[in-house]
């Protein structure tokens, strides 16, 4: 399991996508995403938002999760859920990729993840700090998700910290 965060992620900027679909970030939210090897994972969230993370982090997540299946394959768990396998061997595969960011805080956004994320050329996106990554939300998709989840916001830091 990866280690927790030593800072946590948190801001929230409105950024322009250029004509080729490149995002500067803001340089705090950067560094938080490159981890030693100078690696950063690009993932597909939600419709409407993308996840920017360290590799190695991200990695690891992805690890703890695929040695449980594994396991559970190995041991016959799994022979009556093999659909499942596959359609979550189908995400995995199209999931996430590899990205660089170029001059320490400008990422390319390939051209499946600014569909997924219904991003037009020169067009806004938000950034937002999400503790362990950073996302990039569509405008309108990240309204959405603020009008949804706002109204929690006590409870859900009260459950998380108590």
């Amino acid at each position: 399991m990866p280690s927790p965060p030593d800072e946590f992620i948190t801001g929230e900027f409105r950024r322009a996508l250029d004509d080729r679909y490149r995002l500067t970030l803001p340089p705090e939210f950067a560094t938080s995403i490159v981890d030693e090897a100078g690696q950063t994972i690009l993932a597909k969230e939600r419709s409407g938002c993308l996840s920017l993370w360290k590799a190695a982090d991200w990695q690891a997540r992805v690890d703890d999760g695929l040695s449980l299946i594994r396991e559970k394959i190995r041991t016959g768990r799994m022979e009556q859920r093999w659909t499942e396998v596959q359609r979550l061997g189908r995400l995995l595969s199209s999931r996430s990729t590899d990205v660089k960011l170029a001059n320490r805080s400008r990422v390319l956004i390939p051209e499946g993840f600014r569909e997924f994320l219904g991003a037009e050329k020169s067009g806004d996106v938000m950034v937002v700090g999400a503790v362990i990554c950073v996302e990039i939300w569509h405008p309108e998709a990240w309204l959405d998700q603020l009008r949804e989840d706002m109204p929690d916001f006590g409870d859900l830091f009260k459950q998380l910290s108590g």
